[in-house]
């Protein structure tokens, strides 16, 4: 007998064709047949046995979601034929369903795969059940809403098997094993994940196939929004990407975001797409200003989407990407602001261009150069804050997308010298740090900022000793330190988004 498989392919059609995923079973034998009776596996680690006794040799090891061909029934087992090992066997009736590819029988497939959707643990029989839902519907139904219904339930379980595979890490053995499998019976449906390593570990992305198709079809807003939102998660971003299809990718992004009306969707959802919005607009301004572009109108609209959040309206598992959104904005929230001029000073900061890519930023007093420091950040010339007894100078430098430090120009008795504060003492991942207020004497300034670093966030408004640089006085709340209270920079206060 010749070799037999079964697999599943994605095939997009336009016009009047179907749109989807359709289960193709292929016969590779002379005289083509088309198998009658099909089985799904319903529970994990099934034995797929020689002969009907539980004392018989174990031929292979199948999981759930897996179909097989019912070729007979002895006792309490079914005879089968896995296509897939291209080997035979026996199953216990009770591991097993019995599951038709026709039209008669799609009502009965899609009430299973709408119950099975959100049972963590269940995508693969999920996938099972929505390959032969798709199969056994007639292409006009597959056109519909119930089209862009299996689409949405098929891309929510992958990305939850997803998930379940990035955090794998400490499970048992046998689970292990099992997500394996159940990553294996997904790539024999045609749907595919990509790996990247981040922070020392690996992240599994859904390659978000079955989304488009929602995006692409007859779909409600929350599905449309959901989709959306799937296709467009900065954690399954090739990190090796170079800055040039960085930039198209986020463009892409935003024109896929831009589609999704949010009027009709809930509070809570509202906000998930505001703060997408506003985290890919947000690099954008990034890219743009790297490219030597105005990225004014693109940050704009980057803190218009975030002043679209309903902070009240955000679930306790939202707070964590509100935050970064904050701080992601934040960082480049200066390209918002239009270019200010201190040439009426004598104490000013002048940049010039230095090696490719580089700026060079220059402290000068009238003609005379006091320091210069060279970078290959984005240096906001319009940020410059000078105290009043002209002993110091501030002044905001970007080297990251979403990192954002100051660069402290204080005059000592031996000259000037320069200080970079960042957001964090260590591993820059997320955050920026902000002059907010000059302290009169001459001897302090206050600064705000907020920071995600080895998981861990933290915000916090502090009075900053000049000559060494270090933190004398802090509070996580700004109404608590008293000095700022008094002493803060309308300038900073109009615009900051470390308030809230």
């Amino acid at each position: 007998m010749n070799a037999t498989s079964i697999f599943v392919s994605f095939r997009a059609f336009r016009g009047q064709a179907i749109l989807g995923l359709l289960l193709c079973l292929c016969l590779n034998s002379t005289a083509f047949a088309i198998p009658t009776e099909m089985a799904m596996i319903v529970q994990d680690s099934t034995p797929l046995r020689a002969a009907p006794r539980d004392s018989a040799q174990q031929q292979a090891v199948l999981w759930q979601g897996e179909l097989v061909e019912i070729r007979g029934q002895r006792m309490d087992y079914l005879q089968v034929y896995d296509y897939h090992r291209e080997r035979g066997g026996f199953v216990r009736a009770s591991q097993i369903r019995r599951t038709a590819l026709d039209a008669n029988d799609a009502a009965d497939l899609l009430s299973v795969l709408r119950f099975v959707r959100d049972s963590p643990g269940a995508e693969a029989l999920g996938f099972g059940y929505a390959a032969a839902y798709l199969k056994a519907a007639p292409a006009e139904v597959l056109r519909g809403a119930t089209g862009s219904e299996v689409f949405d339930a098929l891309g929510s379980m992958a990305e939850r098997l997803a998930q379940r595979a990035s955090v794998g890490t400490g499970v048992s053995k046998n689970a292990a094993i099992a997500l394996s499998s159940h990553l294996e019976v997904a790539a024999r449906y045609g749907i595919k994940f990509t790996s990247y390593e981040r922070d020392g570990r690996m992240v599994i992305c859904y390659d978000g196939e079955a989304y488009r198709y929602v995006l692409a079809g007859v779909a409600t807003p929350v599905q449309r929004a959901q989709a959306a939102l799937a296709l467009t998660r900065a954690e399954c971003v090739d990190p090796d990407l170079g800055p040039r299809d960085r930039y198209l990718l986020n463009e892409q992004y935003a024109a896929i975001l831009d589609k999704v009306e949010h009027r009709d969707l809930p509070d809570y959802l509202k906000n998930r797409v505001f703060m997408r919005r506003a985290g890919v607009w947000s690099r954008l301004a990034y890219q743009q200003t790297r490219n030597g572009e105005n990225a004014l109108a693109t940050m704009n609209r980057a803190l218009a989407e975030l002043a679209g959040v309903n902070a009240q309206e955000l679930p306790d598992d939202d707070l964590s990407a509100y935050n970064d959104t904050l701080m992601r904005a934040s960082a480049s929230r200066w390209a918002a602001l239009p270019a200010s001029s201190n040439s009426g000073k004598s104490l000013n900061i002048v940049t010039a261009s230095g090696q490719p890519g580089e700026t060079c930023v220059a402290l000068v007093d009238g003609k005379q150069e006091l320091l210069k420091r060279c970078t290959y950040s984005i240096v906001w010339s319009n940020s410059i804050s000078i105290n009043r007894e002209q002993n110091a100078l501030a002044l905001a430098v970007q080297p990251m997308e979403a990192w954002r430090e100051i660069w402290l120009f204080r005059k000592t008795a031996q000259g000037w010298v320069l200080h970079v504060l960042p957001p964090n003492a260590s591993n820059p991942e997320l955050g920026y740090i902000e002059f907010s207020g000059w302290i009169p004497g001459g001897k302090q300034m206050l600064i705000a900022r907020e920071a995600r670093s080895e998981g861990k966030y933290k915000r916090s408004f502090e009075v900053l000793e000049l000559d060494t640089a270090t933190v004398q006085q802090q509070s996580s709340k700004p109404e608590l330190l008293g000095a700022l209270q008094r002493w803060q920079a309308a300038a900073w206060k109009g615009h900051t988004l470390s308030v809230r």
